[in-house]
């Protein structure tokens, strides 16, 4: 029987290593899993210490219920930043930021998208941000951002292009699609498709399977593939990302987008 090392647990993040397969599930089921700044701040530093621990090989990220992540929790007003009050007031990124960062550029590790349900919005943006993906058939995958009014952030500007290419990543996010899981793997977000009642097996499969190679191949392989990628600077993206997203969220559109949402309605746009 595989050994299992580690098992960390809190009220919204779980941490359980099998072998050298560590796999970080987002645990707010009562919420679908939505980002608040406890839980974005947690996958980060989840993720930062599995880079710098030679154990793990292979990380997984999944979400708990019947979710993986439905985006940002708007009714939580929690401030909450896990850097020091310098640092935090130098960090013009955030953890919308961070997610990217830390699964491409600061882990050199293999991560697994396990999309096991619905991903909006920066809860998409932390699936695409991971390396490989499998999502379960019922999974849905929407950005979200035009419903909203605001404009894609979480890295969605760079891996929804280096995943689907230009044209379907402007359709995707312009049209507002909304995409299943066999529907997912067509387009390109995700590399497999997994029948919804075996999804949390396969997932596991799928990690363990990965072990088999080197880790050192392993690392190597996604090392050079990320620097290959990198034809922008990832630091000063993520930084328009977020100056555009604010723009955005601070127009009479956005106002007026957010508003028909909640009173399911069609919204009646200005241009201001």
């Amino acid at each position: 029987m595989r050994k299992t090392r580690r098992q960390h647990v809190t009220d919204i993040l779980h941490v359980k290593d099998s072998g050298h397969v560590r796999t970080i599930t987002l645990n707010r089921p009562d919420k679908k899993n939505a980002i608040n700044q406890r839980l974005a701040w947690g996958i980060v530093e989840a993720v930062d210490a599995a880079a710098v621990d030679d154990n793990v090989w292979i990380l997984a990220i999944t979400g708990s219920g019947d979710s993986f992540c439905s985006g940002l929790d708007l009714s939580d007003s929690e401030k909450y930043s896990s850097l020091s009050p310098q640092s935090a007031q130098l960090d013009d990124l955030g953890w919308v930021g961070h997610f990217l960062l830390s699964i491409r550029k600061r882990c050199e590790k293999p991560v697994v998208g396990g999309i096991n349900g619905v991903a909006v919005g920066a809860g998409l943006g932390l699936a695409m941000a991971t390396d490989i993906r499998l999502v379960s058939k019922s999974a849905r995958l929407m950005a979200g951002y035009t419903r909203i009014g605001g404009s894609p952030d979480a890295g969605l500007t760079i891996t929804l292009p280096q995943a689907i290419g230009y044209e379907r990543a402007m359709r995707f996010m312009a049209e507002n699609r909304s995409l299943k899981g066999e529907e997912a793997v067509a387009w390109g977000l995700a590399g497999e498709v997994v029948a919804d009642d075996t999804f949390a097996e396969r997932l596991e499969a799928y990690c363990q399977e990965l072990c088999a190679w080197s880790p050192i191949t392993l690392r190597l392989l996604k090392r050079g593939l990320v620097r290959a990628m990198e034809s922008i600077d990832m630091e000063q993206q993520l930084r328009l990302e977020v100056s555009n997203i604010q723009r955005a969220f601070a127009s009479d559109d956005a106002k007026e987008a957010r508003q028909a949402f909640l009173e399911k309605r069609a919204p009646r746009f200005a241009g201001r």
